[in-house]
């Protein structure tokens, strides 16, 4: 399921929306909301993200707990979170707001398709995104492989091979930029979209005999 949430920045909310319900509000304005999370979710409905981004949450997802007031966009149109569900309204998503500093990646998970995100350039956003300590892997090609450096000893799920090695747990892709990491050109997500486009089958005794081999990258 592929989803958008936006919630009001009160910065930006001079009439004081934000956490109010559908029925306090004169006209929901798009301006005065930020983009806090664009990605695929393995939820079923509207009630399944609720549920997961109150309790587990995601790594990617920027904003705070799921709120009244925040809008979901879906393939299916726009709805608000209100006091008691969700109400179908009109949202123009290209009058809200999203930072600058972000950076646009291929976000890899075990056992699921990957989906084009993007993450904050900040440490603590790259921390999160991967759930721990991050580990960049050059991959010879201007782009970098970013997971977690301890996702073995952790042990996270096995998600993909790469070259003779394994990685484990949630990583991403990124543009590389010297010291810095860039977002991906268009060119690059696609063909890392295609890449890991297929979930792998890792059982945990691979991803164990893996632990502490050399990289070789193809």
């Amino acid at each position: 399921m592929h989803i958008k949430i936006y919630q009001i920045n009160s910065e930006r909310d001079p009439g004081r929306a934000k956490f109010m319900g559908l029925n306090s509000i004169k006209d929901i304005d798009p301006a005065s909301y930020d983009e806090v999370f664009s990605g695929d979710v393995d939820c079923k409905n509207l009630e399944d993200v609720f549920t997961m981004l109150n309790t587990r949450g995601h790594p990617l997802h920027r904003g705070h707990s799921l709120s009244v007031s925040d809008v979901m966009l879906t393939e299916d149109g726009a709805y608000f979170c209100d006091t008691i569900g969700f109400k179908d309204i009109d949202f123009d998503e290209s009058k809200a707001h999203k930072p600058d500093e972000l950076l646009k990646i291929v976000y890899v998970e075990p056992n699921r398709p990957p989906f084009v995100s993007e993450v904050g350039d900040d440490l603590k956003s790259l921390q999160r995104a991967v759930m721990g300590l991050i580990e960049p892997i050059y991959l010879g090609d201007g782009t970098i492989l970013v997971g977690n450096e301890e996702a073995k000893l952790m042990g996270m799920e096995g998600n993909r091979r790469v070259g003779d090695s394994i990685i484990a747990g949630p990583f991403f892709i990124v543009g590389e930029d010297g010291e810095d990491f860039r977002s991906l050109t268009d060119e690059e997500t696609q063909r890392y979209m295609e890449r890991f486009a297929q979930p792998e089958q890792i059982s945990q005794r691979e991803v164990q005999k893996d632990m502490g081999f050399s990289m070789h990258f193809f």
